[in-house]
């Protein structure tokens, strides 16, 4: 008897309890004396010992636990998830019309699906508008079975973007086509949410136009003269946080204007704006098609440029920006004839960067014209130097590498390489202790100095 009393604290539960009992019973009763009894009959009665079961457990519980019920009591199919298959808390519309719980549909969409569960429709947006309708019949529902429905925000969403944040979002795309102190206030706010608010970079590439709408402010001069460097900054910055989100790195660098944009940014603006403007460039090379895109435009020039500079807070995005776009063959032959040979070498010489600038002149190394402008511009001795004194098994590997190739393609170099080996070693030991790599390129120059000594002394 006295644990009765575990409901006697609540009395729409105890009423509630005692309906339970009264249906468990005649289905028990049912069960017991009737040989043509259902399946629909058991599940019913288990329905109801696990709805009694919650109750016994839940009472006393806040009412988020008290909503554990949901599990417990059949409810209207029309009420639950498609993705849970439980009763919706905070039921939210989808770009397709359909309706889902909002924590798993977010889920859904926080994992990269662009697509309704339901229907497979490609979505316009992913914007969640709430079903006040359908939440408004859970709730009478719920008050019916004496259920208590939780808050929308007692759920725990996912992170993902509010109703007002959206409206928030647009608003400010608008304010890109008003007057200048409208645009820096809302490029400026763009910067920061695309920055911190990882959601927002995925609204940018979800919504129609909304990369367009950004370069409003630059697209709308006709110079960039008259841009003020403020707002090309923020705008300039915010392409970049959008072309971190994976999903937008095509849909960034296939907009119309933006790469043309960012060539102009590398070529004005703050330094800011000019290192982020090659950062940008070197995120989106990330994919092979927008390596194509991007070297078919002018941008390679003003990157060799920007890295002749040499500002240091430009030098190492630039670097990157160069090296992802010569993996294709195609941007190594314009990046050659732009001048990065004798850029690139320059900067070695003078100690800047040397580890990411080797790397780039090993790669173009394999075009004939480089090779060439190497051997011409007096990289050998450069090289051998650094191959004696570096500590980097990486840069002694880019650089011995690069010696076989313009001594291979130049036999008037190999003086040289015969001079440092006789003064230094520095072939030899690397062909011992070097990496897999670089003892094979070693090995191959000594072995061709071996056969010339032997011509030189047969002749």
């Amino acid at each position: 008897m006295a644990k009765t009393g575990v409901l006697s604290s609540d009395p729409t539960v105890r009423a509630k309890a005692v309906e339970l009992k009264k249906e468990l019973q005649r289905l028990v009763r049912t069960i017991v004396d009737d040989d043509d009894y259902s399946i629909h009959a058991i599940d019913r009665a288990k329905d109801a010992l696990c709805a009694l079961r919650g109750l016994i457990m839940f009472n006393k519980r806040s009412s988020p636990a008290t909503f554990k019920l949901r599990e417990a009591v059949p409810c209207p199919e029309e009420f639950k998830c498609p993705l849970s298959n439980q009763l919706m808390r905070d039921p939210v519309i989808l770009a397709s019309g359909q309706t889902y719980d909002r924590p798993f549909i977010q889920k859904w969409l926080n994992a990269g699906n662009r697509t309704c569960p339901r229907t497979q429709q490609v979505l316009s947006h992913t914007i969640l508008t709430p079903n006040h309708l359908i939440r408004e019949m859970i709730s009478q529902w719920c008050k019916s079975q004496g259920i208590e429905l939780p808050n929308p925000v007692q759920c725990g969403r996912e992170e993902g973007i509010t109703e007002a944040e959206c409206d928030r979002f647009f608003s400010l795309l608008d304010k890109l086509s008003a007057a200048v102190p409208e645009q820096k206030e809302a490029a400026k706010e763009l910067r920061l949410l695309t920055k911190k608010v990882p959601s927002f970079r995925a609204l940018f590439g979800e919504s129609v136009d909304a990369i367009t709408q950004l370069l409003t402010p630059l697209t709308r001069c006709n110079s960039q003269s008259g841009v003020h460097p403020d707002l090309q900054e923020d705008v300039i910055t915010t392409l970049l946080n959008l072309s971190i989100h994976d999903s937008n790195k095509k849909l960034v660098a296939e907009t119309p204007m933006v790469v043309p944009l960012l060539t102009e940014a590398l070529r004005s603006g703050t330094i800011e704006t000019r290192s982020n403007a090659a950062a940008t460039l070197f995120t989106l090379s990330a994919l092979d098609s927008n390596k194509v895109l991007i070297g078919k435009s002018s941008v390679l020039k003003p990157l060799i440029d920007l890295l002749d500079e040499g500002h240091p807070l430009t030098m190492k995005d630039v670097a990157s920006a160069i090296f992802n776009l010569c993996i294709i063959h195609e941007n190594k032959a314009r990046a050659v004839r732009d001048g990065a040979v004798r850029v690139i070498l320059k900067k070695i010489v003078d100690g800047l960067h040397v580890d990411e600038l080797l790397a780039i002149l090993a790669m173009l190394s394999t075009h004939q014209r480089a090779i060439e402008e190497m051997g011409e511009l007096g990289a050998v001795p450069c090289l051998l130097r650094i191959v004696r004194e570096s500590n980097c098994e990486r840069n002694k590997e880019n650089c011995i590498a690069i010696l076989h190739t313009v001594c291979l393609n130049d036999r008037t170099k190999w003086k040289a390489l015969k001079e440092e080996e006789i003064s230094y070693g520095t072939i030899s030991k690397l062909a011992q202790d070097g990496t897999s790599r670089s003892k094979r390129k070693a090995n191959g120059i000594l072995e061709r100095l071996r056969r010339d000594i032997n011509i030189t002394h047969t002749a």
